[in-house]
């Protein structure tokens, strides 16, 4: 391929968060949500798999339901075996050389477009779906699915620019510069339910820096990643770049894992899930022609810790949203709270007259506040962690705790009062509407921080809630460690692209920050060029004149 491109220095638009549309009573967005609504639910898709560009159908399907009632199936999809993974993994290769022949600027002109196409001819497309099929209310879904998502592909645009402008120092009489290739192989993205703007992300961002993407959505979601690639199709993603493979996670997982030409992993899911691709990465780290990539956010426990000089409006606003939005299943969520002796009374009473008032239902009524959760599995799960505060000692279902599968998978806000801080569902992740609380002394601020930090394997997000600044300081110092996006006065969700950079440490992933340049930087190999433009012509130096 030859390239025409001018040869000019071209600087990518500068990119600022997508505004969110409110929804409001009365507003033309509500209107139009509406009706995208309407439309989603009064038709049944038939998702392919998309590879090479091309439709793919295995016989092999899967549902799409509404979680709010599962027995309206929105769509079917296809699912792959392992030979549609292997043509998969085929055509990511074939398409290297044309989409490594794209200067970076018509890389990004894509990307560019498909943000356009998301915030205006698809806004309302993707949140319906992302409402129904995932089951996030207006809000929710205008944050993630459009908003979010809009964000990552302009903000990475802008990053990768960045990245390429650095360069080293030169010397005299020679140039230095820095290439940043693409990785030898294919990239593996496994992307989650919660989030469509995270499944968009996973395969787009190694994308961008030039690499190809074998792409396996999660199978409770893959009705907006389906949307998301028709749109980056329409944004002219040349064939084979992005290769879309709905299927389970063994079947996709093994063969890819198991291909030579793997070169990374880009994954959002279960901290076993990505441990045991680990594993498996270890096991066969001979056979790959480069050390992969792996690139992971995982689970989380994430707490809000209030000191005794809190304002107790604010925090319980902080707990029930950082609780209870999307049904708490949030990577961010509040899962766990440290709330002091002398504040307890007055917290409880906020909890129960806040939680009082949450609707849950169907997110087509815009006054719900509360959905569903995803699918049967985390409803049983979920329900299970419930079941047991209920069975045994060390815990207390103080507010909620019904749970209602018969026409959706609805589970009401739970607050459970630990009197253990070690009770289980203290320490261990749930993914749900659940929220554990410990009451400590006053006197015990400091000891409890400590408890805080080493009562968890995780290490994703957290918040402190003080006017006392030497507590904040105190609780910024002891709980360093214990998260990777840290809140003061807030509650510990809803990081913004370009603004908190997001992912944590621990058992919660590699950090490496999802929204900013760190995480492109992964999808790059570096070369070093040294140009000597005079080269010497004797091997000789003068020290070597004397003895």
């Amino acid at each position: 391929m030859i390239n025409l491109m001018n040869n000019a220095v071209i600087d990518t638009p500068k990119p600022v968060n997508e505004p969110i549309n409110s929804y409001a009573p009365g507003t033309p967005e509500r209107t139009k949500l509406k009706e995208a609504l309407a439309e989603a639910a009064g038709k049944q898709l038939e998702i392919p798999l998309i590879i090479g560009g091309k439709p793919v159908k295995t016989g092999n399907l899967g549902q799409a339901v509404m979680p709010h009632d599962h027995r309206h199936v929105l769509a079917v999809y296809h699912q792959a075996g392992p030979a549609e993974v292997k043509l998969a993994i085929e055509a990511a290769l074939s398409a290297q050389p044309l989409w490594r022949s794209f200067r970076w600027e018509e890389r990004a002109a894509i990307f560019l477009k498909a943000a356009e196409l998301l915030a205006t001819k698809y806004r309302y497309v993707m949140n319906a779906g992302s409402m129904l099929a995932g089951g996030k209310t207006a809000f929710q879904a205008e944050i993630d699915a459009v908003c979010e998502l809009v964000d990552f592909l302009r903000f990475n645009v802008r990053y990768a620019q960045q990245i390429y402008a650095t360069q080293p120092e030169s010397s005299a009489g020679v140039w230095n510069f820095v290439q940043y290739r693409p990785l030898e192989g294919f990239v593996f993205a496994v992307t989650p339910f919660n989030f469509t703007a995270i499944a968009g992300n996973l395969p787009t961002a190694p994308a961008i820096m030039g690499n190809t993407v074998v792409w396996k959505p999660a199978s409770s979601l893959v009705y907006t990643p389906y949307l998301i690639m028709q749109i980056l199709e329409e944004a002219g993603l040349p064939p084979g770049v992005i290769n879309f493979v709905p299927g389970s996670g063994g079947t996709v997982g093994d063969v890819c894992l198991a291909d030579p030409n793997l070169a990374g992993i880009h994954f959002t899911g279960s901290t076993r899930v990505f441990q045991q691709m680990w594993k498996t990465v270890g096991e066969n780290i001979a056979r790959y022609h480069s050390y992969p990539r792996i690139v992971g956010e995982t689970g989380g426990k994430d707490f809000v810790f209030a000191h005794a000089s809190a304002e107790v409006k604010p925090l319980v606003t902080a707990l029930v949203r950082g609780a209870f939005e999307y049904q708490g299943q949030k990577c961010s969520a509040a899962s766990r709270a440290y709330i002091p002796r002398s504040l307890w009374p007055a917290v409880e009473e906020g909890l129960r007259a806040e939680i009082g008032k949450i609707r849950m239902g169907p997110p087509t009524d815009f006054r719900n506040f509360c959905g569903a959760v995803i699918d049967r599995g985390a409803f049983q799960s979920i329900a299970h962690a419930i079941d047991y505060a209920r069975k045994n000692e060390g815990g207390t279902i103080i507010i909620g705790g019904n749970c209602d599968d018969s026409v959706g998978y609805f589970i009401e806000p739970t607050v459970i009062l630990a009197a253990d801080p070690q009770f289980k569902t203290m320490v261990e992740e749930i993914f749900g509407p659940v929220l554990t609380v410990f009451v400590y002394d006053d006197d015990k601020f400091a000891e409890t921080l400590d408890l805080c930090n080493n009562s968890s394997i995780y290490a994703l997000t957290g918040a402190i809630i003080a006017r006392d600044r030497a507590a904040v300081s105190l609780a910024f110092a002891r709980l360093e460690n214990a998260a990777g996006n840290f809140y003061i006065n807030d509650k510990p969700t809803g990081a913004v692209v370009g603004q908190q950079p997001f992912g944590g440490g621990r058992a919660s992933g590699t950090n490496d920050k999802a929204g900013s340049m760190a995480n492109l930087m992964r999808w790059v190999s570096t070369r070093t060029i040294k140009e000597t433009f005079v080269p010497p012509v004797d091997f000789g130096y003068p020290y070597m004149a004397e003895e």
